[in-house]
């Protein structure tokens, strides 16, 4: 995927807004939410021919405020839509208030799926075009376009109210909630997925769970997912090299990382850690935390790492996090006993659909000394990945083994 252009960064950043904006003033999120996207089209085309606007917000949400009205008005019910437009079309001025996070619970609304929260907040709150979640669902554009359709008309049936839900409501969406904060970090960190030097996603998934974490101060996970999105977002400058190959943790200059990020995410997980109820992003917060404190890789403290991991296997099994623990494995009691482990999830359909499971099975062969089955497994990683750069890195290890 190319990078984003300037045009396509400011939609993005504008349109969340916008639609957040148009939802609390009309309460009508599947009409705003069609009338934001003709804009975005229309700004595509207006905004590369003459130059961004001054303001892209306010330019964007005074036309998606006209289609809205105009959508209202060429209603079969014209004459009661009608004098609600009139009565609404008083000031179109964009409003300064940022309702991000009413509009990401408003996503989250339990009449949806899981599948379709997650679909609609990408879309609406993270900006991301059909295409890129389709992707990243691993389901054709046109399917996931129809499930986002759905949603919308299922958000309208239930009769939407655009507010923060009260207890013990919010309690309920905050796991969906934060699954898609991750989600969006995740999408915006991948290498090569949005362009080497592309943050906007993963900065957007950090302001909103800055926002979260000051409105449910007494929720652990929620400081535990921004703690884990500070420590993995202060890697970043050493993660690739200038010309865009990527580097794996161990081989990174840990004098590029972000010390501040480092440090404000470390005081964040130590001071929830055990406060309550430990969850998934408690845990892997604190595994990056020791990541983050190693000096050099030779120091990384792995029996505790792999202790992390272990309960956050009990607290939260998945194939991904035994792959991870096999690495762990591999680093405390060595390479075949982390094979060992890698081969009790080898024919898990989650990892054989990803190249995950070949690139770390190639890692663990490496470090075994069966080279030629490991320039084998990075080359079958290859053809599963869609970034660039995990492609071009495991090219070159492949290479370099033979």
């Amino acid at each position: 995927m190319t990078a984003p252009t300037p045009v396509e960064d400011l939609l993005r950043e504008a349109a969340p807004q916008v639609l957040a904006a148009l939802t609390r003033r009309y309460g009508a999120f599947d009409a705003a939410d069609d009338a934001v996207q003709e804009a975005m089209i229309a700004a595509a085309t207006a905004w590369k021919r003459d130059g961004p606007p001054e303001s892209p917000r306010a330019w964007l949400y005074s036309v998606a405020h006209r289609r809205l009205i105009d959508g209202w008005r060429s209603d079969s019910a014209r004459t009661a839509r009608e004098h609600r437009a009139a009565a609404l079309e008083v000031d179109a001025d964009v409003p300064a208030d940022d309702d991000s996070l009413t509009l990401l619970f408003l996503c989250c609304h339990p009449a949806l799926s899981e599948s379709s929260q997650l679909a609609l907040t990408l879309r609406a709150v993270g900006g991301l075009a059909t295409a890129e979640i389709a992707r990243a669902f691993l389901v054709p554009e046109a399917t996931l376009a129809q499930r986002i359709s759905r949603a919308k008309q299922q958000l309208k049936a239930a009769g939407l109210t655009f507010r923060l839900p009260a207890e013990p409501e919010r309690t309920g969406r905050l796991t969906v909630v934060l699954q898609v904060l991750y989600l969006m970090f995740n999408e915006g960190y991948t290498p090569g997925s949005r362009g080497p030097d592309t943050a906007d996603l993963t900065a957007e998934a950090i302001r909103l769970a800055r926002m979260l974490r000051a409105e449910l101060p007494a929720e652990p996970e929620v400081a535990g997912l921004l703690a884990l999105m500070l420590l993995t977002e202060a890697r970043r400058p050493a993660r690739q090299t200038a010309d865009g190959l990527l580097v794996p943790l161990a081989e990174q200059d840990r004098g590029l990382w972000d010390g501040e990020l480092l440090r404000e995410g470390t005081e964040l997980i130590t001071g929830v850690l055990g406060s309550g109820i430990v969850g998934p992003y408690q845990l892997q917060a604190a595994i990056a935390a020791l990541h983050g404190e190693a000096a050099t890789a030779e120091q990384t403290d792995w029996p505790q790492i792999l202790a992390l991991y272990e309960v956050l296997e009990r607290v939260s099994p998945s194939p991904v996090v035994t792959l991870n623990r096999a690495v762990a494995v591999a680093r405390v009691h060595g390479p075949h006993a982390g094979l060992a482990v890698l081969g009790t999830v080898a024919e898990d359909p989650a990892l054989t659909r990803s190249h995950r499971l070949d690139a770390v099975r190639g890692h663990l062969l490496e470090l075994a000394g069966d080279l030629e089955a490991a320039g084998a497994s990075y080359r079958r990683a290859m053809a599963g990945t869609v970034s660039p750069a995990e492609r071009h890195y495991l090219a070159l290890r492949a290479a370099e083994l033979g």
